[in-house]
C-alpha cells in the first residue's frame, strides 16, 4: 500500500521504504550515467596519463562502480551518497558561489557542470538523515546487538 511507503521498516533498520527506493534511483542514475561517460572516456584515452588526470578518473570510476553495490546494499552504501553530497555542496560554495556572486556565472566554463552539480537536490532528499544522524553521528544502531 502507498502510506506503506513512509512508515519505517524493521525489513530497512528501521527506514522508510521511500527511501529505500530513492537512493536505489540515485545509485543506479550514478551507475550508469556516471558510469558510461567515465568508463567510456578511460577505455577511450589515448596514450598516457597525467597524474592528476589519473586520480580525478579514477576515483569517479571507484564511485560509479561503488553505486551498483548501492543498488542491492541500499543502506549499508549511504556513505557513498554522503560523499556525494559532501564533494558537490563543496565544490558549488567553493566554485559556482563567488561566480554567481560577481554575476560572472553564466557563459562561464562552470556554468553545465554547476547544473550537473545542483541536483545534489536529489541525494539530499533521498537520505534517511535521522537514520545517518543516529548511525553515523552518534553511533547507535537501530538493531540489537548479538552477544
Amino acid at each position: 500500500m502507498v502510506k506503506d511507503l513512509f512508515k519505517p521498516s524493521p525489513k530497512f533498520d528501521g527506514i522508510r521504504p521511500f527511501n529505500i527506493y530513492f537512493m536505489r534511483l540515485i545509485y543506479t542514475l550514478i551507475f550508469f550515467v556516471l558510469g558510461k561517460d567515465v568508463w567510456s572516456y578511460i577505455f577511450a584515452h589515448p596514450g598516457g596519463w597525467g597524474e592528476n588526470e589519473a586520480v580525478a578518473w579514477s576515483v569517479w570510476a571507484a564511485f560509479s562502480t561503488l553505486a551498483l553495490l548501492g543498488i542491492f546494499r541500499t543502506v549499508q552504501m549511504i556513505p557513498i551518497l554522503l560523499l556525494e553530497i559532501f564533494y558537490k555542496v563543496l565544490w558549488l560554495i567553493l566554485v559556482v558561489y563567488p561566480l554567481w556572486r560577481s554575476a560572472e556565472l553564466v557563459g562561464s566554463g562552470v556554468e553545465d557542470t554547476a547544473f550537473a552539480f545542483a541536483l545534489v537536490i536529489l541525494p539530499i532528499l533521498a537520505v534517511p538523515w535521522g537514520y545517518v544522524w543516529q548511525r553515523y553521528i552518534l553511533g547507535r544502531s537501530n538493531t540489537p546487538e548479538i552477544a
